[in-house]
């Protein structure tokens, strides 16, 4: 497993943003083209941080920079706040991780010999972080070890908003590490599932529908993964409506869901059973004794005792 304490981990900057270089930008011949401050544009990133960045400069000349050798902008226009963070022991918001969980196929049930390990949940950073000039990351990751984890704030307000990848982490079966704390919001998960789960995962199917289809007019081809998980995802949700439950486990509709993975399925007969899981999420919508909105009101005393919580030396 890959050292997730680096301190060098670090989220990969995006195409399209500005930097500012950290080495001197050098000719064939040895002349500095471009000096140490002098600011660029990313227009290729690399997958992680042993690879390096394409940048390019405002006279267009081109150079491959490794990701120490350089920094967004905006963050060396902050000076020494935005370096503070940087200088943070990464394992340090990992130690106030309060729950994690298995999401993806292992807890769908859909699991075959390939199938990844990915791990979610929440984190609690202290006090004196979250009231410090650097402030704290909304989500922690590392692609190696496939984890990822949401501060507490950012992970209640996605949850309100009925957010699939939260939801089903607060229902997985899969729990690996959950503290008090993190007990009694699982405990009270209920308060994030209301009528707005309808306008969430049906809104989404379809509009990535729409894409497929456009794919498969232009391309010839759809990913059939991400076909068989937007089916899964309706599936789901039917259920939320109907029995103010996130039935992460749908290993009883295994079969139908692995052969349109493996293209099994035409994707007429696709279409056509969306069309239909569509019209039994309409009416579940129409008899679902769910609220109308989830309880926010109870979600933020919970998130003001964590913050309170949050003053003791350890992760509650």
């Amino acid at each position: 497993m890959s050292d997730r304490s680096d301190p060098y981990r670090k989220l990969i900057i995006a195409e399209g943003t500005h930097i500012v270089v950290l080495r001197d930008v050098r000719n064939h011949e040895g002349g500095v083209v471009h000096p140490r401050g002098a600011v660029g544009t990313v227009i290729e990133s690399p997958v992680d941080w042993s690879h390096s960045y394409r940048v390019q400069f405002l006279d267009g000349i081109e150079e491959s920079l490794l990701p120490y050798e350089i920094t967004m902008l905006a963050k060396y226009q902050a000076g020494s706040i935005e370096d503070s963070v940087a200088l943070l022991d990464t394992s340090e918001w990992y130690d106030r991780v309060l729950f994690q969980c298995i999401i993806g196929s292992q807890a769908y049930g859909l699991a075959d010999d390939a199938s990844d390990i990915d791990r979610r949940g929440f984190f609690l950073p202290s006090a004196d972080a979250h009231w410090s000039l650097s402030g704290v990351p909304e989500q922690i990751e590392c692609h190696e070890t496939q984890e990822a984890y949401w501060e507490l704030q950012k992970f209640i307000v996605l949850a309100l908003k009925a957010n699939p990848n939260v939801l089903e982490c607060l229902y997985s079966p899969l729990v690996e590490k959950i503290t008090p704390l993190a007990q009694e919001l699982i405990d009270s998960r209920e308060m994030f599932l209301s009528k707005l789960v309808f306008q969430t995962y049906n809104g989404y199917v379809a509009s990535q529908f729409k894409k497929m289809e456009s794919d498969i007019r232009n391309k010839g081809s759809v990913k059939w993964k991400h076909a068989m998980h937007l089916i899964r995802l309706l599936i789901s949700g039917i259920d939320v409506l109907k029995h103010a439950y996130v039935p992460v486990d749908v290993g009883s509709h295994r079969d139908t869901l692995l052969a349109i993975k493996r293209g099994e399925l035409d994707w007429q007969e696709i279409e056509a059973l969306r069309l239909s899981l569509h019209r039994d999420f309409s009416t579940a919508f129409a008899h679902t004794r769910l609220p109308e909105r989830p309880d926010h009101h109870r979600a933020d005393a919970f998130l003001i005792r964590a913050r309170r919580a949050a003053l003791e030396p350890g992760p509650p």
